[in-house]
């Protein structure tokens, strides 16, 4: 096991990370935590996968774990979905001290979370994240939330876990697609952060999909640093933390407007970063010309979308892009690269952006 900090004072909270040790996580909470119950909130097909093996780690070390599991996809990211999870809870009597699991991608741990930070006003809440884009990504930072018809994520709010346990052995078994869409965030890392690790990217990211563990460790435990790193310093996003949105503002219109079911997160956010850098050359903002070249080569040597649609309604993706939850007074916050390594943030009106998305 590798511990990192998430340094937020009394918030703070440690991230595991290692192999093969999904079974060890009941004995590791037995020392946070006290009493029995718990839920853990998942869907039938993660839980089929790995359900048996954290249950039985929490029932030896003492506890009485629950079991909630949500339709699998985006579209379950719903308050519907968030009310039959509360239901669930009072019907069992959870009090405030009875922690929620999240085993399962982005989606479990986005609505799981959203469901510790509201129930009872709050309850202790455990992150076990077992796509790579969960891992690198949403299971830290605190971000959880729900989908409103109108727009990703609009229902939420920041709650940090107590605890990030990532056991990268549950990747082994991950679609090809799941996999390529974690890359997409790791990239963004590259991007924001690290020139170097962009590089390093651009010559061994193909030893991901052969599952090779060396390099698995490093890209995930990068990634995680990375994001630590952000968080620890803006930790509600009022500054320099809005750099993890990179390509997000694009890649959630994207997702919005063909309800949740065209793109995985990855390939919205991996189109929305050659969006971004297309812009920010044609503002003159980029002074890496070979910039999107790269980026270019890297995403789709992943086996990742780049292309914006070209049949999406202008007007629409405006409209989208102004229930944005960063947009402020009637203007659009991009995050824009000035070179790799390097990255500025422009809010434009929207009529600018409009002009724009006929060069995209």
């Amino acid at each position: 096991m590798e511990t990192l900090l998430v340094d937020l004072g009394e918030r703070s909270y440690p991230i595991e990370l290692g192999w093969d040790t999904l079974g060890d996580l009941g004995g590791y909470l037995r020392h946070l935590i006290p009493g029995k119950a718990c839920m853990v909130i998942s869907n039938s097909e993660v839980f089929n996968l790995f359900g048996a093996t954290l249950i039985k780690g929490l029932e030896d070390a003492g506890f009485n774990p629950a079991v909630f599991l949500i339709p699998d996809g985006e579209q379950a990211k719903t308050l519907h979905t968030t009310a039959s999870v509360y239901d669930a809870l009072v019907a069992k009597d959870f009090d405030r001290n009875s922690p929620i699991i999240a085993l399962g991608g982005g989606v479990v741990g986005d609505l799981a979370g959203f469901v510790a930070a509201t129930y009872m006003r709050g309850v202790p809440f455990v992150q076990v994240p077992t796509t790579l884009l969960a891992q690198v990504d949403s299971s830290v930072g605190g971000k959880v939330g729900v989908n409103h018809r109108a727009g990703k994520n609009l229902v939420g709010c920041f709650y940090q876990p107590r605890l990030v346990w990532i056991d990268l052995k549950t990747l082994a078994g991950l679609p090809l697609r799941e996999l390529r869409a974690g890359m997409a965030e790791i990239v963004k890392y590259g991007v924001i952060q690290d020139e170097d690790f962009f590089h390093y990217l651009e010559e061994n990211s193909q030893k991901v999909f052969d599952f090779d563990q060396a390099t698995l460790t490093k890209v995930v435990r990068h990634a995680c640093q990375a994001k630590a790193f952000l968080v620890a310093r803006d930790e509600k996003e009022v500054g320099i933390r809005a750099l993890l949105n990179y390509g997000h503002t694009f890649g959630h219109v994207l997702e919005t407007l063909t309800d949740y079911g065209a793109y995985r997160h990855g390939e919205a956010v991996a189109i929305g970063m050659i969006a971004a850098t297309k812009i920010a050359l044609e503002l003159g903002i980029c002074r890496d010309k070979s910039m999107l070249g790269r980026q270019l080569d890297l995403l789709s040597q992943l086996g990742l979308p780049t292309q914006w649609p070209k049949d999406l309604d202008k007007e629409q993706v405006i409209e989208t892009m102004k229930l944005d939850k960063k947009a402020r007074a009637g203007s659009i916050r991009l995050v824009l690269p000035i070179k790799l390594g390097e990255m500025t943030i422009k809010r434009m009106a929207p009529q600018e952006i409009e002009k724009l998305l006929d060069y995209l």
